[in-house]
């Protein structure tokens, strides 16, 4: 019984040469060993895999998207389909079902989906910057677009056009990873400035919550429904599992003030008070959980705030650290050392396996029923 467990992978052979995607096979023995493989033009870039119809959607980077269709036996790999999608670099591809779509960005700025049928453009989008994150819900047929600006572009597909729904920005860095929960219909976005957004989409309010867990590039994000987890992966190498089956709160919005709002000692730019109060002006700082311009002395203390996102220690001040208790900062998150820079990452919940890809050109299986449950 040889297709207990399938996995794509695609590997560039050398700068300039041609590149490779393989399909492993799990055996009796537990090893995965290579069952076919096809040989590209180009390099490839991503890749989606579709378990239903055995399909394989690949990126490349001349800016085509190659489908190939899986026999049942995984043993035999068949072309399907080309699109000329883009100008420039596929960044992401997925094949979506229920439409018969296939969905990509590139690195000319655009966004187009095209009828895997007919093989035929239905439409296209220009963003502003190069998009790097894509998610699409079936039930509303809305687009969530994420770019190097670091912003999130939703919008609503028809047929043969698409329309504006908002814009949102949250990140100061470009967004990697991108996923949507359709159930709690939620967003999750993670960027290069290290963090994690929670969009409510479904709430209709426009809130929005702050998980800060890694110390490098968010580079994946899944999201377990089943039991309310959030999974994420980093280039520092760190998986970490969120619960989001707790009242989260929003970060609050960082306070203006000429002068420390505890102390009341100027700001160093604010030379009329330093002038009348002959003291130096300070440098200015922020509480995490109060949002209030403060002072280094006034804000001397560290803490973490889990229910804030902040599973780290970060700066509040004085009076915010002593009225958070014990139960405030216990941990919502734990924290798993992946032992490599991780720059892919895929979730398999049916089986609680997570597959990581890293800069060490390593695929690594985990088994994340332990944790995830």
């Amino acid at each position: 019984m040889r297709n207990i467990s399938v996995n794509l992978v695609y590997k560039r052979r050398g700068r300039g040469r041609r590149t490779t995607i393989r399909v492993w096979l799990k055996r009796d023995s537990g090893q995965y060993w290579p069952s076919v493989y096809h040989t590209m033009p180009v390099a490839c870039s991503c890749m989606s895999f579709n378990p239903e119809t055995r399909r394989i959607s690949l990126g490349l980077e001349n800016g085509t998207v190659s489908e190939f269709v899986l026999s049942e036996d995984y043993n035999q790999m068949t072309p399907a389909r080309t699109y000329q999608a883009h100008q420039g670099g596929v960044t992401v591809v997925l094949f979506v079902l229920e439409m018969e779509w296939v969905l990509s960005t590139g690195q000319d700025k655009s966004f187009t989906w095209h009828c895997s049928e007919s093989g035929q453009q239905l439409g296209t989008y220009q963003t502003t910057a190069w998009v790097s994150g894509l998610q699409f819900d079936v039930e509303t047929r809305h687009a969530f677009v994420g770019d190097h600006s670091g912003q999130v572009t939703i919008l609503k597909l028809e047929q043969d056009n698409c329309s504006l729904v908002t814009t949102f920005k949250g990140h100061t860095g470009n967004v990697t990873a991108l996923c949507w929960d359709p159930v709690q219909r939620v967003l999750f976005s993670g960027s290069s400035d290290h963090s994690i957004i929670m969009w409510d989409i479904g709430g209709r309010k426009g809130t929005a919550f702050e998980l800060q867990g890694h110390n490098d590039k968010v580079q994946g994000l899944c999201y377990a429904s089943h039991t309310r987890q959030l999974i994420s992966c980093g280039s520092d190498g760190g998986i970490v599992i969120w619960s989001m089956d707790v009242t989260r709160q929003e970060t609050p919005e960082w306070l203006d003030s000429d002068s420390c709002q505890k102390c009341e000692q100027p700001f160093f730019w604010n030379f009329k008070q330093m002038w009348d109060s002959k003291k130096i002006g300070l440098r200015q700082h922020h509480c995490r959980k109060c949002g209030q311009a403060v002072c280094g002395k006034c804000s001397s203390k560290r803490s973490t705030i889990p229910l804030m996102g902040f599973e780290f220690e970060v700066r509040v001040c004085d009076s915010c650290h002593d009225s958070i208790t014990d139960e405030e900062r216990a941990p919502t998150a734990t924290f798993h050392d992946s032992k490599h820079s991780i720059i892919h990452m895929q979730y398999e919940p049916t089986r609680g396996w997570l597959l990581t890809s890293g800069t060490d050109k390593i695929i690594k299986l985990w088994d994340m029923t332990p944790v995830v449950s």
